[in-house]
């Protein structure tokens, strides 16, 4: 049950930087524009005023320093157990409440902000959370945008044969052999950011209900740095003014 006093609400921003990342060295800490990526989040999540509490979820001694050093708070290390490439949301998210609570320290809902995204800005934590309060019976809300490549038209392969994802038609037409404008609206989620109300993790057993509800994102608010070239085009983005960020003081 959604709570209903505004006065109610207890916020806790989770960011999540385990060490260890293999496509990008360091990525969570790596330098953008003066300072490490994970800066940018924990910048976003105390300039919106919002929260009760801004948690970095990290298993590395130098990566607290620095998220310290921004402002952010690492009350304890994650466990190694927890932090391979392979380790679920949940798991994080579910030890990091625990651990919480168990200091006495109790929030009614969390947000994951993942340092890979820069330009998600605290504008956009604000109008999410607006968007989240607004009426739904939903406990969760997850930042989404409109796929670039239309899953409809995506293949597997089986015994050397394509194999479509989706045997759908569009006027008695395959859905793979229609244009894409005919297709159904897909979208995917992206970097910018989740909501769900504390509850879901002990009801669920996961980060979401079994109901969520999207937030669009506008422009480059959900872009996620994961690759090389990720790091190159985001940089590319603020140089040709197609981006900014929020300024850190």
């Amino acid at each position: 049950m959604r709570l209903k006093k505004k006065n109610k609400y207890k916020l806790i921003a989770l960011i999540p930087a385990r060490s260890g990342s293999e496509r990008i060295k360091n990525k969570n800490i790596t330098n953008f524009y003066g300072h490490p990526l994970i800066a940018y989040s924990i910048n976003s999540a105390l300039k919106s005023k919002i929260f009760d509490k801004v948690v970095v979820s990290t298993d590395s001694q130098k990566y607290s320093k620095i998220a310290e050093s921004y402002g952010g708070e690492v009350p304890f290390l994650r466990p190694k157990i927890i932090s391979g490439a392979s380790s679920s949301d949940f798991e994080w998210v579910n030890f990091t409440i625990s651990e919480l609570s168990n200091l006495g320290l109790d929030f009614s809902h969390f947000f994951i902000l993942r340092p890979t995204n820069p330009f998600r800005k605290s504008s956009t934590i604000k109008r999410a959370w607006k968007h989240y309060l607004k009426g739904s019976k939903s406990n969760s809300l997850r930042a989404v945008e409109a796929c670039n490549q239309h899953p409809y038209k995506m293949w597997s392969v089986r015994n050397g044969y394509l194999n479509p994802i989706s045997r759908g038609k569009v006027k008695n037409q395959p859905f793979y052999n229609s244009q894409t404008k005919a297709l159904p609206k897909i979208f995917v989620q992206n970097a910018s950011l989740e909501i769900s109300n504390v509850s879901v993790l002990k009801k669920y057993k996961t980060i979401t209900s079994n109901k969520i509800i999207p937030f669009y994102t506008k422009n480059n608010e959900g872009f996620d740095i994961n690759y090389p070239y990720d790091l190159k085009y985001a940089k590319y983005l603020i140089n040709s003014n197609e981006a900014d960020l929020d300024k850190i003081c």
